[in-house]
């Protein structure tokens, strides 16, 4: 599956009202970190249909960032049935983004 575009208008029915895990990732296209990192989450999308993939850039979607408290990027949180479950910060390699998606 592709990755989602996320906004303040459809991050409700996207993430919140998803049947699905939600692995969302804050970033930055001036983070080079985030960079680093997309192709993994860009592939997980592709390996793993089972978990909706969703980005927020953080400079266009600035209230999102601040409402879940991003204070560094890339910021991934795992939503399950609505709730953040699980949340990282930094890169990572595939494997570790499998297994954080678990």
């Amino acid at each position: 599956m592709k990755e989602i575009t996320i906004t303040a208008e459809n991050f409700a029915e996207e993430v919140l009202r998803s049947d699905r895990p939600v692995l969302v990732d804050f970033w930055a296209a001036w983070c080079g970190p985030c960079r680093m990192l997309a192709p993994a989450v860009a592939r997980l999308a592709e390996d793993h249909p089972e978990i909706k993939v969703c980005k927020v850039n953080i400079d266009e979607q600035p209230d999102l960032a601040a409402y879940f408290e991003v204070a560094a990027v890339p910021t991934l949180f795992l939503f399950r049935g609505g709730d953040a479950v699980k949340k990282t910060m930094g890169y990572m390699p595939y494997s570790e983004l499998e297994a954080f998606v678990g």
